[in-house]
């Protein structure tokens, strides 16, 4: 017969130790004044440039509209438009491996001009692409190509903020490896000069430029955020962790009783608490990535919830003479197995995207691997614990009343 570990001994413990997490996270809140919020929830600009030197411009000044495209491998310029012949050019880096050789090709395509400004002999393969300079090439705008050494010098991010410091309130954020000198750069709505993204954008490269030299900067993304958009959309996030609960309530009233559903909600409600606890003292950004990563875990726990009392039911009609806290005991051991195994085999697949990603990915994986460690316990010890306390309550009304009834009759 399989030994039965008494779970139950543990509830009351882990009751505690929910109250102490929940107020710890309350406190976290307060303190911190909620949440690290990211771009998608909170108006303004968010922008990610890199450290890396000029290396070449771009013009082109024939008939026709050339554009130009920079992948990992190659670069491709295609000259198209009324009176030309569509030409299309590609300039693989295994057969251009230093700027000199790309040069001397770009320069034999009729109407592109090079103005360099790095020497002839970097690699090819260390060209970065700024987001600022459009890829539709003609003669006044041209077209910027940055590079990045492998052993370029890191930029110390505490540089990045003073440099940054005479724009007012401005949040900087490294991405990546020091090596790769990347860096997200944060602006509210109501630190910006105007509504118009572009102008803030190229302030904080001037500002840049004034510390690290002209044409250092390479900005690999910008996006601009209105007040509107934010609101709408932390609006509708709220409502669908209201609308997941409510439907998570609704199934288990269905499928059990309520008293299930409800240890379910709670325990779930914890698992929110839980999740939030951790974003707001790690101060790791609160964005939709967060949101999806919370909802995952939300739908975890519930799966998880449903197996136990799944098992619990079933026990009931197996050991008709056990006390319920007895079941209890018997389906959390009964699915120990299961629980423990899902649980490893879903961090197989979580555990290297933490440790090979950046950015929103990191803080993606990082979320799902607490969460899950927090499902687990809630449905163990939480909505478990929840269940065996309304039944124990509702056995002694129910002893209470004919004890009553009995006292008055005499």
């Amino acid at each position: 017969m399989k030994r039965v570990i008494r779970f139950s001994k543990f509830f009351m413990p882990a009751a505690i130790l929910s109250v102490v997490l929940v107020v710890t996270g309350i406190a976290g809140w307060i303190i911190n004044r909620g949440f690290n919020l990211g771009i998608d929830f909170q108006a303004g600009l968010i922008q990610e440039i890199q450290f890396a030197p000029t290396a070449f411009h771009l013009t082109y000044d024939a008939a026709g509209n050339a554009s130009v495209s920079l992948t990992r491998s190659s670069l491709d310029i295609v000259i198209t438009g009324s009176g030309v012949e569509e030409s299309a050019y590609s300039f693989p880096f295994a057969s251009y491996p230093t700027q000199a050789d790309l040069v001397r090709g770009l320069q034999g395509i009729d109407g592109i001009r090079v103005a360099e400004a790095a020497p002839s002999t970097i690699n090819t393969e260390w060209l970065v692409q700024s987001a600022q300079s459009t890829p539709q090439l003609d003669a006044d705008r041209p077209f910027t190509l940055h590079y990045l050494r492998p052993n370029a010098e890191a930029i110390r991010i505490e540089d990045v903020r003073a440099s940054l410091l005479p724009l007012g309130t401005v949040s900087v954020q490294k991405l990546g490896a020091d090596s790769e000198r990347r860096f997200m750069i944060r602006m509210e709505d109501s630190a910006l000069e105007t509504g118009v993204g572009g102008i803030a954008s190229d302030r904080f490269v001037a500002a840049l430029e004034e510390d690290f030299g002209k044409g250092e900067i390479a900005v690999t993304r910008s996006d601009f955020v209105g007040s509107r958009f934010s609101r709408n959309l932390t609006d509708q996030a709220g409502m669908l962790v209201t609308l997941t609960m409510l439907l998570v309530l609704a199934y288990m009233a269905i499928r059990f009783k309520f008293q299930y559903a409800l240890g379910a909600v709670i325990g779930i409600l914890y698992d929110g608490i839980v999740m939030v606890a951790f974003i707001v003292w790690t101060r790791m950004e609160f964005n939709t990535t967060t949101i999806a990563a919370i909802l995952t875990i939300l739908g975890y726990s519930t799966n998880n919830t449903i197996v136990v009392f799944d098992r619990v039911r079933e026990n009931l009609r197996l050991y008709p003479d056990e006390s319920f806290v007895d079941i209890l005991d018997r389906s959390l051991t009964g699915t120990l197995g299961r629980t423990i195994i899902t649980t490893l085999t879903t961090m197989v697949a979580v555990v290297p995207l933490f440790i090979f990603t950046t950015g929103a990915m990191k803080d993606f994986s990082l979320a799902l691997l607490v969460g899950m460690t927090s499902g687990v316990y809630t449905t163990m010890f939480i909505a478990s614990g929840f269940v065996n306390f309304w039944h124990t309550r509702k056995t002694a009304k129910g002893k209470r009343k004919p004890a009553l009834a009995a006292a008055r009759a005499s």
